[in-house]
């Protein structure tokens, strides 16, 4: 007779994940070696393939990378319900950091030193972005050097400094013209 493998309680991917979000800091890639740490050398969830996969995921769906890699790990290990606990496991720690932060802001955020500090962090804030778009083009090498990637590179940047249009928009309008210039192109192939 066949045993039947134990089942994870969804406090366990609760707590695990909550403590995951709790010291994670620097976004999703600062939590790799956490999740690696937690889900594949404690609790054997996932392996170091499936979880690199799952990152990956989480890196192309809409959202933040840090919840929707917790969301797909749960799901795999319990379902809704351990998507539901791990999600809610690693925004949890972050809702009440940042609950508290707006509480008192409130009282100091008139406070000149405070505000300049602000200045400072969006300084940095740029950067960060500066940063991220320099390492996506360095990944995309290929792609820009077609004349077509260049043109929708300059055009996105250009419709959405001079002009007040969401990027959500263009992001949609250039995904369809990457479709009916390089689609066909993929099907050929």
């Amino acid at each position: 007779m066949e045993q039947k493998e134990k089942q994870t309680s969804l406090w366990n991917l609760y707590f695990a994940f909550a403590r995951i979000g709790l010291f994670t800091f620097g976004g999703g890639y600062a939590m790799l070696p956490m999740l690696e740490r937690e889900c594949v050398d404690h609790y054997g969830w996932t392996t170091r393939d499936e979880l690199l996969n799952y990152f990956a995921i989480g890196q192309c769906t809409p959202g933040v990378i840090a919840v929707n890699t917790a969301t797909f790990i749960g799901s795999n290990e319990r379902g809704f319900l351990g998507a539901l606990a791990t999600t809610l496991g690693v925004v949890t720690p972050s809702l009440i950091i940042i609950s508290i932060i707006a509480a008192l802001l409130n009282n100091f955020a008139h406070i000149e030193i405070v505000q300049h500090a602000f200045a400072g962090i969006r300084v940095a804030i740029g950067v960060l972005i500066i940063n991220a778009v320099i390492k996506l083009l360095k990944q995309n090498k290929e792609g820009m050097k077609n004349i077509l990637s260049i043109i929708l590179c300059v055009g996105a940047f250009a419709v959405t400094t001079f002009f007040d249009i969401s990027p959500v928009i263009v992001v949609v309008i250039a995904a369809l013209v990457g479709l009916f210039f390089y689609g066909d192109k993929e099907g050929k192939k």
